[in-house]
């Protein structure tokens, strides 16, 4: 004879809730009885307001940043985790200081590229003061 389920699932396939027996109407009536605690609910409350910093409920704690993963080898994990141990702060945030410091000097290199390109691309020109005064030589 197969033993009564406790509130388990049935089966795998079957997901409904197997049948808690003759009992199933108790759990009911004395969940009626139970009384909030306003007490507790505005201490509670207080305790941890609705614009808490830390939250992640809403997904506006980080503004509008986005989350990027990144796979190394073993060989790249060991040394970021090394060097990060050496510096007392997370592998996470020492590959995130990486990564800004980098976008930042690349920042800098497309725009002094852009200076030099646009320098390059003027159509005017500087010549020395007597540059036309002297004839041309012949040839």
């Amino acid at each position: 004879m197969p033993l009564p389920s406790l509130g388990r699932l049935g089966s795998r396939t079957n997901l409904k809730a197997v049948s808690s027996g003759r009992h199933r109407n108790a759990a009911k009536q004395a969940g009626e009885e139970v009384v909030e605690d306003t007490e507790l609910t505005s201490y509670l409350a207080a305790l941890a307001p609705d614009s808490d910093p830390e939250s992640t409920g809403t997904g506006k704690r980080f503004g509008e940043a986005q989350v990027y993963q990144l796979r190394m080898n073993l060989i790249a994990s060991q040394q970021l985790k090394e060097i990060a141990n050496e510096r007392d702060i997370s592998p996470q945030a020492l590959a995130m200081e990486w990564v800004l410091e980098r976008l930042s000097w690349e920042g800098q290199a497309s725009s002094a590229q852009e200076r030099r390109h646009s320098d390059a691309m003027t159509d005017e020109f500087s010549f020395p003061k007597d540059a036309f005064d002297e004839p041309l030589l012949p040839r």
